[in-house]
């Protein structure tokens, strides 16, 4: 269905990738990944035909169909959300339009000929399960039913997205593209869209995500974009990193054994070359040195930072008491009457539906926002660390990386700042980068390389792996799982919740689920209520 003919791209003289071949055949998942900047959004743009590549081609069979969510919902401000999902299909929408104009026109032989044929083209595009299967979209996306007919302007960015990632499923094209899908989603819509890819699209999809249980559930193989090459792997990802690592290894032991022969042949060479008894063979072993070929082992794009949270002091054992919190935003209430109580070295997330309330929690907690009614208490010896979902509320000056992280860190010279900053992949002259021009992922680490010098004994964290590659998230996992203090995060991340909470805080319109065990454990012991759309549907009332 797709062919790349040996395609090559770059910017200037930034390789991303070159000679790439592979055929992309109907019914497989693909997951594009990569270190960030290696060219997996690059990859969707040149299928979509939103970029021209460098050298090679792009081949894709006639009559194909390919469908993407486009970033153009201002397009749709004033239609209802159920009509910019059925717009997706093109064809499907044409022909609505136009036969509701022809019903409120005046009557002809020739409008009742053309209502028959655009009849059969609703018929043929299933029309008459458009707004069915619409509504099951939005609602699948985490949008209520109570919504679906309101205009797309009274939505937030964020939801727009999910509006517009309805659209792109229900156009079901031969080809979908999805770049970040997750982005914009919390688990509930997540778990959704997984199992709606898996069970419901049948076409070529080809997909970017940094969500490790994503990649998982959904991919049926791996394009692997390192070395300055695109490398296919059948499997999903774990998969693909066991395959990845084995085909390392092989290339290493290779390379070892023909540089132990070289070593052997070479000793044989200086010791008998000028024996004139030996000096045939002497010979003859060089022109057998020369023959051996030495693989050819590329470094890696992928970079790991190297992430450790230490606590200046420990604080005591009651860290926080939050007492019958509530809020209200005009006439929606976000949080009501919530309380519970942390104690030290406890890791909790906060999970739940978008708008529920999580973020606006973390900043009562914090004294950023006044709750309407109740009550914070902050235990003894409490020193906090925050990481807001907005890196802008942080990085807004016009100055340095260095500069900015000796102001936040002004107890540290400047060799530790530094060291630290190599830590988190900001190597020579990338310190020296303006804090306004770097991109969400260095922003994310240089707020990472913050804490780890100010070494807090409280972290609160409102969505810190947005903008991480799968390396970076999994070294962030695993520091924050050897951390000794106590941890209060805001995440969609399962993968990331997972390898990090030992309690769940569910906030629901009913009231908090409070679950002292892992998000495993928790998913097991709430199954059937947290998948079930029944669940969904109580949620959204």
């Amino acid at each position: 269905m797709i062919n790349l003919n040996d395609l090559s791209i770059h910017y200037g003289s930034k390789l991303l990738f070159e000679g790439v071949n592979l055929l992309l055949t109907k019914g497989h998942r693909y997951a594009i990944v990569g270190a960030n900047g290696t060219g997996k959004s690059t990859l969707l743009r040149l299928i979509a035909k939103e970029e021209t590549p460098s050298l090679g081609e792009i081949l894709i069979s006639k009559g194909v169909s390919i469908g993407w969510v486009r970033q153009d919902h201002f397009r749709y401000e004033e239609e209802t959300l159920v009509n910019v999902v059925i717009q997706g299909r093109k064809a499907l929408w044409a022909a609505f339009q136009e036969k509701e104009a022809l019903l409120a026109a005046l009557w002809t032989d020739k409008s009742a000929n053309r209502l028959a044929y655009l009849e059969e083209t609703i018929a043929h595009e299933e029309g008459y399960a458009a707004e069915s299967l619409a509504h099951v979209l939005l609602e699948g996306v985490g949008i209520p039913p109570s919504q679906h007919q309101q205009p797309l302007k009274t939505l937030s960015g964020g939801y727009k997205m999910r509006v517009l990632l309805a659209q792109a499923l229900f156009e079901a094209p031969d080809i979908l593209l999805l770049d970040e899908p997750t982005n914009h989603l919390d688990m509930m819509s997540i778990m959704w869209l997984e199992e709606y890819l898996i069970r419901e699209f049948k076409g070529l999809l080809m997909l970017v995500s940094h969500d490790i249980k994503f990649l998982n559930q959904v991919a049926t193989h791996i394009l692997d974009i390192d070395y300055g090459e695109i490398r296919e792997y059948p499997g999903n990802y774990q998969s693909f990193l066991s395959k990845k690592k084995a085909v390392m290894e092989q290339k290493q032991q290779e390379k070892k054994q023909a540089e132990e022969k070289i070593a052997r042949l070479q000793e044989f060479v200086d010791r008998f070359k000028a024996k004139a008894s030996k000096a045939a063979q002497a010979k003859s072993k060089m022109k057998m040195i020369d023959k051996i070929e030495l693989p050819d082992i590329k470094n890696s794009s992928r970079l790991t930072p190297s992430l450790s949270f230490n606590c200046q002091r420990p604080s005591g054992k009651q860290v926080l008491v939050v007492e019958n919190i509530s809020k209200q935003f005009e006439t929606r209430s976000v949080l009501k009457d919530v309380s519970f109580e942390v104690t030290r070295g406890e890791k909790i997330a906060i999970i739940g539906q978008n708008g529920i309330g999580k973020s606006t929690l973390l900043k009562i907690i914090l004294n950023l926002i006044t709750a309407d009614k109740g009550d914070i208490r902050w235990g003894y010896e409490t020193k906090v660390g925050y990481f807001a979902q907005d890196h802008h509320e942080q990085l807004k000056e016009n100055i340095s990386v260095f500069e900015w992280l000796s102001q936040q860190a002004s107890a540290e010279n400047a060799v530790t700042i530094r060291q630290t900053l190599a830590r988190v992949l900001f190597k020579k002259e990338e310190v020296e980068k303006s804090i306004l021009n770097i991109s969400g992922g260095e922003a994310t680490r240089l707020l990472l390389a913050n804490i780890m010098l100010v070494q807090p004994n409280v972290l609160i964290m409102d969505e810190p792996t947005n903008h991480l590659d799968v390396e970076s998230l999994a070294a962030f996992a695993h520091a924050l799982h050897l951390y000794k203090g106590t941890l209060l995060l805001v995440s969609h991340d399962r993968y990331f919740v997972s390898r990090v909470a030992t309690r769940i805080l569910a906030l629901t319109h009913q009231g908090i689920k409070d679950f002292k065990g892992s998000y495993q454990a928790y998913l097991k012991y709430y199954q059937q209520d947290y998948l079930s759309r029944t669940f969904v549907d109580n949620q959204s009332k």
